[in-house]
């Protein structure tokens, strides 16, 4: 039927209700002859930038709306204009964030601007009391069409024919019933028919559509009315930035001109020629582009803590460094300002500030205090279904047990994609010989489809957007469960509208650097300036870097960051001469997973192989990189010099590359780039490897500005780790660690030549602490004491001094019986009453007590009636069983320790002896510490492992044909043997693991299942 309209339709943004991706609904929609499409999503607008960019792809104009439903009212609302599109974000937002919301009453209020589409009298009656202007009554097949028409003519409102799109085949509508099952957590047997849409909720043909209405063909006609009096041509392009103190724009520009000068001067004592020039040129950009408001905004937030990292491409600004955003210099460093702000840049860019993780809400709590609740609100995350979740939430709503699909999905990775499930379980070895039931075919179908589909909001890690007067116009607003504002898009969305986001980000390793700065203040009297710090100024902290011995360090501390290091400075001398900061901001760039086949040159190439740029056109773009792209803006830099890309055209295929753009295709590009440099008589053979290069920044890469923030902190933790290895160490487990659990982090702190002391009453603080060659573990480790207990503790004894003994505890601390007996047996009261006198100190909450004798943790008999004159001590297994049952580790000792040393295999060596044996056989024992699986080119599963025994942490490598044959027996917190040859390259030695077994106290036999292999350690020191 010419000129009808979907006005009523719901996308995969419609959470767990829409089926169809924006793509798919307008492809859908476009195909079938029409011109206009509303999109009208539950209570939201979660995904109207995408729908504006596939409609306008799609060459369909695109209406914007969504289906308002609460408490058993609904009414479809259509923005007619900007009027009624600011009203339709505030009316949504009301929705979400009022515990009294009505519609009815809302719309009352919020009408101006909207189109009013509803099949319930109790919505339409008091709004036609006031006008019938812009209100319809929806008239809908399978929704009781009758009644909407009697409606219609008792209120004399015109009808507007509808069909609820939800889905367009049976197979699709069983995917909706699905989804709605796991919203309402029931099973698909026990779906209640009034939670769904109904079988014609389709996205119908005009003429299908149509033979539902024989009777009413207006219904139809007046679908075309609406769309042409709806606005169609949408821009959300302009940029929306904040204010600062009431300023206006040449006030706020002044006065940041006025504070980067004044920055300058404290930066650098004085400014120059090139400092002045550069200056300058990023004072006009920012001047042209209106962005002062947002740098001083920025700059208030940044100087809530000392301890702070601004990063991104931001760290390219000469302005936000001599504002104090951010902390490396970028003019000596050589950083590229354009890629952050440039004249022909249409997008915002935003400014990453790291904080201490710990710091962090206090920091959001002030941006929201000073600018408000009306004027600030989080950006959202959209949460969808991964794999593993996608598949369970299947199983449970088909009605399969617990058990069994935890057989299923406890063999799955947590980053496996939705859609990669049934390749997943075809060819992993961790599936090898499963047979599943046709039901499980069925869920594992289902399950890939449910990719894309939004489930619900969460908070993005940080960003905010602060607007110059109310939010709420601009994009609907929701609240979240810690009771903040949060808007209903996502940070490419809120990006692309305009929205310009300031990420306030958590970071341990600040938090880390901070509490290691306050204990060596404390312990020796030194005062560290971190605005001022030097870190490679001291040899120490140039030797730990270029050894790769950086446990513990931000961001150099993963295997193969440890391994790259050591490979890039060698026992090759002339390496050491390289500059040390510009290639770890290298190392810290190129260390990401689709570029590994380019780290072997890249090495190779810092160690003096020749090489020649591939183009002469890329010699000056590469050179500082070897001619390998290491750097986000290389890709720009080489796709213009190469290709003739334009500067937009280049940043789009960045975004592209890294999955920051992906309303277009990559193949587009590709074919413009090989276009491009055809044009200008590049060999196609240089521009395939060009474009190889191009290709390995896909996912995740960082811009040089970005890798040389991270790389600042990652040379203050080596320093502190150099100097003052306790009280770094100790502040490293305190916040939780990094990369590694704290058992391996303890077992660092012994290679460093550091005690590892009990938690005491008398010297444990609630949380680790170092001082000089000892790490103190806090009174947070042990498992299962009572917040309060620690408080408590170290407040009488700051109040009243040290404890004298036990009973002198038990007289001045309140506590339970059962934080008593942790403590006793964690070893607290060791240095008071000794170690023998633990059973002493347990029969002593016996008495009186409910606690049994078989819970103290020692054997007594039934028999003995009371305290014994002589309590036996307990043994070393019954102290190393209590240390495990209260700390959750082993800090006495290295776990390997307890298993025998001789097990019946050819001897096997240290690991710190492995640089010995390069090239022949070895086996060694090793405790699991980590690991990492991958794909190789041919898509097969491997793995890398990293084990440590006492002497050293050694990597491995699992091929396919070896990580087929092991995989079932890796698992966590358990030792191996493990025989295989060890190979060197560029100095760093790993095993190729070609045989694994279980040590003494485990199974003999492969494990058959997940389960088996999370079995700990504690079950070797039984008694």
């Amino acid at each position: 039927m010419k000129g009808f309209c979907h006005l009523h339709t719901h996308s995969s943004f419609s959470p767990q209700w829409g089926i169809f991706s924006p793509a798919e609904l307008c492809s859908r929609v476009r195909a079938l002859g029409m011109r206009h499409l509303a999109l009208t999503d539950c209570n939201g607008l979660y995904g109207i930038p995408h729908f504006l960019k596939q409609a306008a792809h799609a060459g369909l104009r695109p209406i914007i709306g969504a289906e308002a439903a609460i408490n058993g009212e609904r009414a479809v609302l259509l923005a007619r204009n900007e009027e009624g599109y600011a009203n339709l974000c505030r009316l949504l937002s009301e929705l979400h964030c009022r515990e009294d919301f009505h519609l009815a009453e809302a719309l009352i209020c919020l009408r101006p601007g909207l189109i009013i589409l509803s099949d319930q009298a109790a919505i339409l009656t008091p709004l036609a009391r006031h006008s019938r202007e812009n209100l319809y009554v929806e008239i809908s097949p399978g929704h009781r069409m009758d009644q909407a028409l009697e409606v219609s003519r008792r209120l004399q409102l015109p009808p507007v024919a509808t069909s609820r799109a939800v889905f367009a085949s049976a197979e699709q509508f069983h995917l909706h019933r699905v989804m709605r099952a796991i919203a309402l957590n029931t099973k698909l047997s026990r779906l209640p028919g009034a939670e769904i849409a109904t079988q014609e909720d389709r996205l119908f043909s005009p003429h299908s559509l149509a033979g539902f209405f024989p009777h009413c063909p207006e219904a139809l006609e007046n679908t075309s009315r609406i769309a042409e009096r709806c606005k169609t041509d949408w821009d959300f392009s302009q940029v929306i930035f904040p204010t600062f103190q009431g300023l206006n724009g040449e006030e706020a520009f002044g006065e940041l001109e006025r504070r980067s000068r004044e920055g300058v001067l404290r930066r650098y004592g004085k400014s120059d020629t090139r400092i002045e020039k550069r200056l300058r040129k990023e004072l006009d950009i920012i001047h042209s582009k209106g962005f002062a408001h947002y740098f001083l905004v920025v700059r208030e937030l940044a100087g809530r803590s000392l301890y702070t990292c601004g990063r991104g491409s931001a760290a390219a600004s000469l302005v936000a460094y001599a504002l104090g955003i951010t902390q490396v210099d970028p003019i000596r460093h050589n950083l590229f300002f354009e890629r952050f702000l440039n004249p022909g840049r249409i997008d915002p860019p935003d400014i990453d500030i790291d904080f201490p993780w710990d710091e962090r809400d206090a920091v959001l709590d002030y941006a929201f205090e000073r600018h408000g609740t009306e004027r600030a609100a989080m950006v959202a995350t959209h949460i969808g279904f991964k794999g593993r979740s996608a598949l369970r939430e299947v199983a449970k709503v088909h009605g399969l047990c617990e058990t069994e699909i935890k057989n299923v999905t406890s063999r799955i990775s947590g980053y496996c994609k939705a859609d990669q499930l049934i390749h997943t379980l075809r060819t992993r070895p961790l599936f090898q010989g499963t047979r599943l039931s046709p039901e499980w075919t069925e869920i594992l179908a289902i399950a890939q489809q449910l990719k894309g589909k939004l489930r619900h909001l969460a908070l993005h890690c940080g960003g905010v957007i602060i607007v110059p007067e109310e939010i709420r116009r601009h994009v609907p607003v929701e609240i979240s469960a810690g009771g903040r504002p949060v808007i209903q898009w996502e940070k490419d969305q809120a990006e692309s509208s305009g929205l310009v986001k300031i990420d306030i980000l958590g970071n341990r390793s600040l938090a880390v650097m901070r509490d290691a700065v306050q204990a060596i203040h404390s312990n020796t009297g030194l005062k560290i300036d971190y605005a001022a710090w030097k870190p490679l100024d001291d040899p120490a902290t140039c030797k730990l870097l270029r050894s790769g011995e950086t446990i513990g360090c931000f961001y150099i501390e993963s295997p193969a960051t440890r391994q790259l290091l050591k490979k890039m400075w060698s026992r090759d001398k002339k390496i050491e001469k390289h500059d040390l900061f510009e290639h770890l901001v290298m190392a810290s760039s190129i260390i990401r997973p689709a570029s590994n086949t380019f780290i072997r040159e890249f090495v190779a190439r810092m160690h003096g192989e020749a090489w020649t740029p591939l183009h002469p056109l890329l010699k000056e773009i590469l050179s500082e990189t070897y001619g390998i792209a290491v750097y986000q803006e290389q890709i720009t830099q080489m796709a213009m010099a190469l290709a003739n890309f334009s500067a937009s055209e280049a940043d789009q295929l960045r975004k592209i590359v890294s999955k920051k753009e992906k309303t277009q295709k990559l193949e587009d590009y590709q074919r413009l780039f090989f276009a491009g440099g055809k044009g200008k008589g590049v060999r196609r053979e240089t521009l395939q490897k060009t474009w190889e290069q191009i290709l390995s920044f896909s996912g995740y890469s960082f811009c040089k500005p970005h890798s040389a923030s991270y790389a600042l902190i990652s040379c203050k933790c080596a320093w502190l780790k150099s100097n003052f290895p306790a009280e770094f160490m100790a502040a490293v487990i305190r916040h939780g660690g990094g990369f590694y659990s704290t058992q391996a982090y303890l077992s660092e702190g012994r290679r460093l030549g550091l005690r590892i002391q009990a938690p005491d009453i008398n010297e444990s603080l609630e949380e680790y602490h170092g001082n000089g060659k000892s790490i103190r573990i806090g009174l947070q480790q042990i498992q299962g004491l009572s917040r309060q207990i620690p408080h408590r503790l170290l407040e009488e004894r700051l109040k009243n001094g040290a404890f004298k003994d036990f009973a002198d505890f038990l007289r001045r601390v309140p506590s339970d019986r059962s934080d008593c007996a942790l403590l006793i047996k964690a070893g607290c009261f060791d240095s008071l009453d000794g170690q023998r006198k633990r059973p002493e100190l347990l029969w002593q909450l016996l008495e009186n007590s409910s606690v049994t004798k078989a819970q103290s943790g020692f054997l007594f008999t039934d028999d003995t009636p009371g305290p014994p004159l002589s309590v036996p001590g307990p043994t070393k297994k019954q102290l190393l069983r209590q240390e495990v049952e209260t700390l959750g580790l082993l800090a006495s000792c290295h776990p390997l320790q307890l298993y025998p040393a001789n097990h019946g295999t050819p001897r096997h060596i240290q690991a710190s002896e492995l640089h010995h044996w390069v090239g022949k056989q070895v086996t060694l024992t090793g405790w699991w510490v980590t690991g990492k699986t991958v794909q190789t080119r041919q898509n097969q599963p491997m793995e890398f492992i990293s084990f440590e025994d006492e002497t050293a942490i050694f990597e491995t490598v699992f091929f396919p044909k070896a990580y087929a044959r092991f995989c079932r027996k890796l698992g966590q917190n358990r030792p191996y043997i493990l025989r295989g040859k060890a190979v060197e390259e560029f100095g760093v030695v790993t095993v190729n693991v070609e045989w694994l077994d279980f040590m003494d106290g485990y199974q003999k036999k492969s494990p058959s299942s997940g389960a088996t292999r999370q079995k700990g350690f504690s079950s070797s020191i039984k008694t």
